[in-house]
């Protein structure tokens, strides 16, 4: 693995960055009980009896007796949507401008986006995103060209450098964005699930939305172990404010911190079951933690449609 804390500089070049992320991923795939997966793009198929002889590589035929057929950049492999949470609550922690070692859940999501975009680029996988908060953002269908992959390299880019007051119900603009998403897709969904209703049926019903068409579903909940769920501050008087709806709370951390991580831990179990419950992939991602997991994720998902 490569170490990302190297620098405390802001992100000046995501694509660079993405880079750095898969290339200390695969790397470390090449030492770890996942060596066997290929993450690698391979540009070419076993010959099947019956196939056109056309696309025959008689150059690797030579060297390895074997029948290989050529793959083509428009033979793409799957196609895959990115959908991004943009809302107030993803902005959290605040910080005074993005780096490797200094990132809030939306910087957390979008480093994360890039290096799959990244891996999907070779795999020579189509991929499409989605961002959303209190309106559907963007939204750019799944292609597989480097000119699609360097427009949506700049959506992202533009998420590091914004901020956002937006609420969200997220239950909303899910259906919409499964409306896009017409053909078989892998979706992956960065969001901290942090929503001003009190109805998670409503969200539950949108998630199971996005299976229409038997797409996968991979959730990435998003969130800062440290705050968010186990409450760890320093016991000194602190002011609260919730950041999307500017509610405040004036108090001592540790006299609810017990409470506060119990009730935390049942959201967590609540979302896992869900999930279980819908067929939904649920990873919890703490931003603390680095990239590995999610590109984890991708490479089994895609090993097991690809049989």
């Amino acid at each position: 693995m490569i170490d990302l804390n190297t620098t405390s500089s802001e992100i000046k070049n995501l694509e660079l960055l993405a880079k750095q992320v898969v290339e200390g991923f695969i790397t470390g795939i090449h030492k770890s009980p996942f060596h066997g997966f290929s993450v690698e793009f391979s540009e070419h198929k076993l010959y099947n009896k019956g196939e056109s002889t056309r696309h025959i590589d008689w150059k690797l035929f030579a060297k390895t007796e074997k029948l290989y057929i050529k793959k083509y950049e428009e033979e793409t492999n799957l196609r895959c949507h990115i959908i991004i949470d943009n809302s107030a609550s993803m902005h959290y922690p605040i910080v005074k401008s993005q780096s490797i070692d200094n990132l809030n859940k939306i910087g957390f999501s979008v480093v994360a986006a890039a290096s799959l975009m990244e891996i999907l680029k070779k795999q020579r996988d189509a991929v499409g995103l989605s961002i959303y908060s209190d309106s559907y953002e963007y939204y750019a269908p799944e292609k597989g060209s480097e000119r699609h992959r360097k427009m949506l390299l700049n959506q992202l880019d533009n998420l590091l450098v914004s901020t956002s007051k937006a609420t969200t119900e997220t239950y909303q603009y899910l259906r919409e964005i499964a409306e896009n998403i017409h053909r078989r897709s892998l979706i992956f969904l960065f969001t901290d699930m942090l929503q001003t209703t009190k109805n998670e049926e409503e969200l539950f019903d949108a998630l199971r939305h996005l299976k229409f068409n038997k797409h996968e579903v991979i959730l990435f909940h998003t969130y800062d172990k440290k705050t968010e769920l186990l409450f760890d501050f320093d016991n000194t008087p602190k002011n609260f404010v919730d950041i999307e709806t500017g509610e405040e709370i004036n108090l001592h951390p540790d006299n609810i911190q017990k409470e506060y991580t119990e009730l935390s831990s049942l959201f967590f179990k609540n979302l896992k079951n869900k999930c279980l419950q819908y067929k939904i992939d649920y990873i919890p991602v703490d931003i603390n933690e680095g990239y590995d997991k999610i590109l984890t994720t991708y490479i089994v998902s895609r090993q097991k449609k690809m049989k």
